[in-house]
């Protein structure tokens, strides 16, 4: 029993250290992905790290995750991307080594500007509706989502955009997304989950401002619709051919190569190209598909049947790939040897992040399983405590199989997904994705 009540004092003094954390990371634009490195409001961290700045005990969190909104906003493009990361010029900051260490060194004045050193940022637009979502469900601003309505609907139609062949969901080319060094491509799982919860999002504030809503909410379950039929490969998501001729030719080529050659997986692909696939399992792109309620309760359960057998939450929760890529498979890029980043059980080539752990503990609870996501909970508190110098750093990421710290520290993601995953445990329940607010399993 005093063990137990270790390892919760443990957890809660985490929890503490983590919010201390976050709320250091606020600037005068919004949310830092750290202040050591990463000193810019980054799109999809920034929005991520709102699940956890909106259930901060300090009234600050929400305010600080709203100037991210509006630095978003403010720097949206003409066409309606959402900028990928926005910070002040002249900064130094380890983390830039491409820009020479700083963004925009010959700005003498200090100013805030857009980097555009990346490839493009496909889940920057759909995880900023996603923040707003989050923001008006927490604070119920109706006179703020009016205000920022029109830059909503701008994002969502950029995104649409990004469907090139109309088929209803994304396209999206190498490094495009959170694994921005990285080769998934196409018809991406995690950027179409995500595609859909933008499609919801949208139709639930529609519903807030008492407009129409169910052009969005129909959207989103052709999305959800289409990932289960191109994704999902076995007898849980019964493969149609009738419908497929009908509706989408283009996939018969694809669908019956992995139905015939895979049978039944159980998870959802990483992606489906122009007539080529992949058979790994995306971490990160399934557990929201569980989060988001992409995946149904028999799916959940295989999903997290395949973490827990393959091991995938040892040492520490979760790795972000398996199996890695090796040199000379067909997913290898010599790019990811850059840095000396992307080898096998590194960064996005299966590396432990503490984020997509906090994503994994809350889809435990979203699928009912509260036991194991308090043993998980416990395990990610170790991780977030285990530094390189000092403990309670928060690191980025951890090799996949040593578990030792990779990446750099005080990570605001780190942070707000270990808040997250707290309040999700305790409550046995996840804030905002539930089933009073619509999203079910």
């Amino acid at each position: 029993m005093a063990n137990q009540i270790d390892i919760k004092e443990f957890i809660l003094h985490g929890r503490d250290q983590a919010e201390k954390l976050l709320l250091g990371n606020g600037s005068e634009l919004g949310l830092l992905g750290s202040n050591r490195a990463y000193q810019q409001v980054w799109a999809r961290d920034s929005m991520i790290c709102g699940l956890g700045l909106l259930i901060c005990e300090d009234q600050n969190g929400p305010y600080i995750h709203r100037q991210s909104l509006e630095t978003l906003g403010n720097f949206q493009s003409p066409l309606g991307k959402i900028p990928h990361n926005v910070g002040f010029t002249n900064v130094l900051d380890p983390a830039l080594i491409a820009h020479g260490g700083k963004l925009e060194s010959e700005i003498q004045e200090k100013q805030a500007v857009e980097d555009t050193i990346h490839a493009g940022c496909v889940d920057g637009n759909t995880w900023y509706i996603i923040g707003h979502y989050m923001h008006f469900l927490s604070k119920q601003d109706v006179a703020f989502l009016k205000k920022w309505w029109a830059s909503l609907e701008k994002a969502l139609l950029w995104l649409r955009y990004q469907d090139s062949n109309e088929c209803g969901l994304l396209e999206v080319h190498d490094a495009m997304d959170w694994a921005d060094l990285f080769a998934n491509r196409y018809n991406v799982l995690y950027d179409n989950v995500l595609y859909y919860a933008a499609w919801k999002c949208m139709g639930l504030l529609a519903k807030a401002l008492e407009e129409p809503a169910d052009f969005y909410l129909d959207h989103a379950e052709d999305v959800k619709k289409k990932i289960n039929i191109l994704l999902w490969v076995g007898p849980e998501e019964p493969y149609d051919e009738n419908w497929v001729k009908e509706n989408r030719k283009e996939w018969l080529y694809p669908l019956k190569r992995v139905n015939t050659e895979f049978v039944e997986r159980p998870f959802y692909l990483p992606y489906m190209g122009f007539r080529e696939y992949a058979d790994r399992f995306d971490t990160l792109g399934n557990i929201l598909a569980i989060v988001f309620g992409v995946a149904d309760q028999q799916k959940a359960n295989k999903i997290l049947d395949y973490i827990e057998g393959c091991g995938l939450n040892q040492p520490y929760p979760v790795q972000a790939l398996y199996p890695v890529i090796r040199e000379g498979e067909k997913d290898w890029r010599d790019y990811y040897r850059v840095r000396n980043l992307n080898l096998p059980h590194h960064y996005h080539n299966g590396g432990s992040w503490p984020f997509i752990g906090g994503f994994y503990v809350s889809a435990l609870v979203k699928a009912g399983r509260f036991e194991e996501a308090q043993f998980q909970l416990a395990k990610l508190a170790e991780m977030n405590n285990r530094g390189k110098q000092e403990e309670w750093e928060f690191n980025e990421w951890f090799h996949g199989t040593s578990g030792k710290p990779m990446g750099y520290s005080g990570q605001s993601w780190s942070t707000a997904m270990f808040i997250y995953a707290v309040n999700a445990v305790k409550e046995k329940r996840l804030n905002l994705f539930n089933c009073e607010n619509y999203w079910t399993l």
